[in-house]
């Protein structure tokens, strides 16, 4: 008998504890990010100011990830959650209390923070419990409700400023999202003492037998924090992991530069947020395709195509903006980009999932999200340097390049890495660390 025949596996009993939480507290997220910097710029912020007051939140996520793997790893998944829900209700009714830019600043700061422990606990909670025959399958769907999460939150907020007539209302939205995040898990039994990864560890090692290397290294993962997952796992961080931070980037990419593409184009507002809200729904429904393709083809067919269809994206606007039927172009480079994201949703959830240690997965992953949220922080500075030296189409033609280098190294060093899901997986396919060690990268 195995972890998942003592525990086995079922869909509906993920779906309050993993699922329900992330929706509102991305609900919750979506709502407030729009109106940022319209608060700050009622303030007094110049745009300048106001831009970088709602990159606070990015540049939170980016400083607490690491921190995040040692506090999730320590407390556990649901302690860590409700005290990033906790912190995140603090930064926002701080900025309220306190109507100036800078208590904005610190509150969407503390928001960040509050993000990355959140993704993090429910990152580890699903790599602990969710066997891998469908691994892949649950964190796209994890992705899909982020997503979904963050389409839903702008209509609330829209619909709250009209009724209301203020911007600043909306940030109850996060307070209220929060509140209900806690008091989801609360009630509900706490997953982790049914589901936790020592459970399923010390299950499998009794059952079938682990040797004592692999023992003693599941006992150092165990006892280790950031700087050991750091040292131990370098080399799988810094091939896949640079693979994955330039996915991210990419992505990022994609954010910042279509918007940018419809208003040089000259686009009419409404018909480029048509576009762009067409593109994002297509992206939104493939996140389940995505998490099929993976668990039973592999992870190489949904990081790959997401990829390079990002990347041509990038390169088909790169060579468009002045030909004849530009807005065609745009709208068709803009449709790719959106089925390329949404064919690679959960990719690097998935990945990092598998190669994270069975025993102890917080700090590794809080090493490898900040790769990859280095990477997404790291493009929209790219796009305004290369924009602001050369053009517009320059940034789009080198964010294209960076998409193919990208595709190279998960082509070259995911199979190493992460093996091939078989045509017909077993009940339960081998552990990642059984397939590589730590002291293979050295």
């Amino acid at each position: 008998m195995t972890a998942d025949t003592a525990h086995p596996f079922s869909w509906r009993s993920i779906v309050l504890p993993a699922y329900l939480p992330t929706l509102l507290f991305s609900l919750g997220e979506g709502a407030l990010i729009p109106v940022i910097p319209v608060v700050a710029v009622d303030r007094g912020a110049s745009l300048a100011l106001a831009g970088l007051i709602a990159a606070m939140l990015m540049v939170g996520g980016l400083v607490g990830d690491l921190p995040a793997g040692w506090l999730v790893a320590r407390i556990g998944e649901r302690a860590a959650m409700i005290g990033a829900s906790a912190l995140a209700a603090t930064g926002t009714l701080l900025a309220l209390a306190v109507p100036t830019g800078w208590a904005l600043a610190v509150g969407m700061f503390l928001l960040g923070l509050a993000a990355a422990v959140f993704g993090l606990a429910r990152h580890a909670f699903l790599t602990s419990y969710v066997p891998a025959r469908v691994r892949a399958r649950a964190l796209s769907t994890l992705a899909g409700v982020f997503r979904g999460g963050w389409a839903i939150g702008p209509f609330t907020a829209a619909a709250i400023i009209a009724w209301t007539g203020s911007a600043t209302a909306v940030f109850w939205v996060l307070v209220v999202a929060c509140a209900a995040v806690v008091a989801v898990l609360l009630v509900l039994p706490d997953p982790e003492r049914v589901f936790g990864a020592a459970v399923r560890v010390r299950a499998a090692s009794a059952e079938n037998g682990v040797g004592a290397a692999t023992a003693e290294q599941g006992r150092a993962d165990a006892a280790g924090g950031i700087r050991h997952a750091i040292v131990a796992y370098r080399g799988v961080l810094g091939r896949v992991g640079t693979g994955v931070g330039l996915l991210a980037a990419v992505r990022a990419s994609r954010i910042v530069i279509v918007p940018l593409w419809a208003v040089s184009l000259g686009m009419r507002p409404d018909a480029a947020a048509l576009v762009i809200g067409i593109a994002a729904a297509v992206d939104f429904a493939l996140f389940y395709v995505s998490g099929h393709v993976m668990d039973r083809h592999g992870r190489l067919w949904s990081a790959i195509p997401g990829l390079v269809g990002l990347a041509v994206g990038h390169l088909v606007l790169s060579v468009t903006h002045d030909v004849p039927g530009a807005v065609a172009w745009f709208t068709a480079a803009t449709m790719l980009l959106g089925v390329a994201n949404g064919l690679s949703s959960g990719v690097v959830l998935t990945l990092g999932a598998d190669l994270a240690p069975a025993s102890n997965p917080a700090p590794f992953l809080g090493a490898f999200r900040t790769i990859a949220d280095a990477g997404g922080a790291a493009a929209p500075l790219a796009i305004s340097a290369i924009t602001s030296a050369l053009s517009l189409m320059a940034a789009a033609a080198a964010m294209g390049v960076v998409g193919l280098v990208g595709a190279g190294l998960l082509w070259r060093w995911i199979p190493r890495y992460v093996p091939r899901a078989p045509r017909h997986p077993s009940p339960e396919p081998p552990e990642p660390d059984e397939a590589w060690t730590p002291a293979a990268d050295t």
